[in-house]
């Protein structure tokens, strides 16, 4: 395929560098298969602990020299790598599309973020600002400022395999940081990829070698940073199970962590909504990259007056759905990334029919030659009780479960009633109804939204969510203090030394 010719990815890939450089290693092998065919894209080879130990060192090293750039410098070289980027778009969205298994305009769309954060950044690098206060005593001038924080370690997800990198990636180097990026092990190729297209700019510019490290690998990768005090931050996006593994290891080092989790998120369909823009809403959400998004919306919360109408429009919309080969800008939906997550879909199925859930667009496996990487699925949509134990937890698959309400304090309690708080979403006309689902008693979650669905951030806005979904904030508003340390200072210029609080301590 030429997209895997233009950015020089190989049958067989070494997976551990430091920018330029190419590191030898003796880790495992490991092939990443398309699941939109079942074909074998290539093989990397992963980090072992030598040649993760040599590109911790060269990080450190880099950052010592990195951190001294004018940060308004480090801006302009990644602004060349959003230029980098903007020629790569078709072939890196691609490569997105047929590693992943999302839609080709997803894959596009994932490329834009990652341009969009380069945009973002670029202006920040001017931006880094601090405080000033007045002081007590007489003399005195007192002001906050931030530093670079040193190491950033980045554990990202196959569900976006090369956007989360550089929410991360671009605001960490235009604080002054350096990264080390360990990919999902499902879609390695993107991370090999991603490195390759910004190692020229990189190499143009006598960047450190060291600012960027990519260390594919399994768990003991994402184990050995977590553990790793020379990582000060570890930003990881992932399941709930993963990132408490993540932040208890962090936590008993008194590193930071910043969690971008689980995702349970619901759409309020209101009996004042204007339903065709609840219909889009609701579908997107549900079936856009096969349901494997933190953000994908994954319960409908109906006004009890219009659900059975809303009910019948959204069996009609699941008919026009067209699922296949996701390169194909014709088709929706794509697979799902391998067959452990058909086995999750299946079984999440199987779990809600034992709770009394009734199907009203039924799932199952696609069969044929078109789906031969058994990877396809059929989104469905159940009708189910929140309080439902498998509705409770999240089942990365295009699995929709819709449920009616009464009053809007209801709906909110539905809403809140679930352990993750990431996104969240009214759909109606009634400013009392918004502006309460908005309010201190409304909407838990980070994101809450009005008259749009629960997927599709853009950049600008900080991402991330409460609760069992982390805490963590990205990508936007002042996430950029996340990766930098906060120091307070205060200088004397008289020729006394009074102390604060008025206490008297003479000699």
């Amino acid at each position: 395929m030429d997209f895997l010719k233009t950015l020089q990815i190989q049958s067989k890939n070494n997976g551990v560098s430091t920018g330029s450089l190419w590191l030898k290693t003796k880790g495992e092998t490991i092939q990443s298969f398309s699941p939109v065919d079942g074909k074998l894209i290539g093989s990397v080879i992963a980090a072992d602990k030598s040649s993760y130990e040599t590109a911790i060192k060269t990080a450190q090293k880099a950052f010592e020299t990195w951190r001294l750039w004018p940060a308004p410098k480090r801006g302009e070289i990644v602004r060349q790598i959003g230029d980098e980027l903007r020629k790569y778009k078709m072939p890196l969205g691609k490569l997105v599309s047929y590693e992943m298994g999302k839609s080709l305009q997803e894959g596009l769309g994932e490329v834009q973020e990652m341009i969009d954060i380069c945009d973002f950044a670029v202006g920040l690098s001017r931006q880094l600002h601090g405080l000033t206060m007045h002081s007590e005593r007489p003399g005195h001038r007192m002001y906050e400022q931030y530093h670079p924080l040193g190491v950033v370690g980045i554990i990202s997800a196959f569900n976006f395999p090369v956007a989360v990198w550089s929410w991360n990636s671009m605001l960490a180097w235009v604080c002054g940081d350096v990264s080390i990026w360990k990919p999902s092990e499902k879609t390695p190729l993107c991370g090999v990829a991603c490195q390759k297209i910004i190692q020229n700019v990189f190499k143009k510019n006598q960047v450190p070698e060291g600012v960027s490290c990519l260390i594919t690998g399994g768990r003991e990768v994402g184990e050995w940073m977590s553990n790793d005090t020379r990582v000060p931050l570890v930003s990881a996006t992932g399941s709930t199970r993963m990132g408490k593994e993540v932040a208890k290891a962090v936590g008993e080092r008194l590193g930071r962590s910043l969690l971008e989790l689980g995702g349970n998120n619901a759409i309020i369909i209101s009996k004042e909504a204007d339903l065709n823009i609840a219909m889009t809403a609701a579908v997107f959400g549900a079936v856009g990259t096969a349901g494997q998004r933190c953000t994908t919306t994954r319960r409908l919360i109906i006004h009890e007056k219009i659900y059975n109408k809303f009910k019948e429009k959204i069996v009609h919309a699941y008919k026009q759905i067209k699922i296949g080969n996701p390169l194909n800008e014709k088709n929706h939906v794509g697979p799902l990334i391998d067959k452990d997550a058909v086995s999750m879909y299946l079984n999440a199925i199987e779990k809600c029919k034992l709770e009394g859930g009734k199907f009203i667009v039924e799932g199952g496996v696609l069969k044929g030659k078109e789906y031969e990487s058994g990877c396809y699925v059929k989104p469905c949509v159940a009708e189910a009780k929140n309080s439902f134990e498998i509705v409770q937890h999240e089942t990365f698959a295009p699995i929709l479960y819709i449920m009616k309400y009464k009053t809007m304090d209801e709906a909110i309690a539905m809403q809140n009633g679930v352990p993750q708080g990431l996104s969240s979403s009214i759909i109606t006309n009634n400013l009392k109804e918004a502006e309460k689902f908005l309010s201190h008693a409304g909407s838990d979650c980070g994101i809450a939204n009005v008259n749009i669905g629960t997927s599709g951030a853009e950049i600008g806005g900080a991402f991330g969510g409460e609760k069992e979904t982390g805490g963590g904030r990205e990508s936007g508003s002042d996430a950029w203090k996340v990766y930098m340390r906060r120091q307070t200072n205060t200088i004397n210029y008289t020729d006394r030394l009074p102390l604060a609080q008025g206490i008297k301590f003479d000699l």
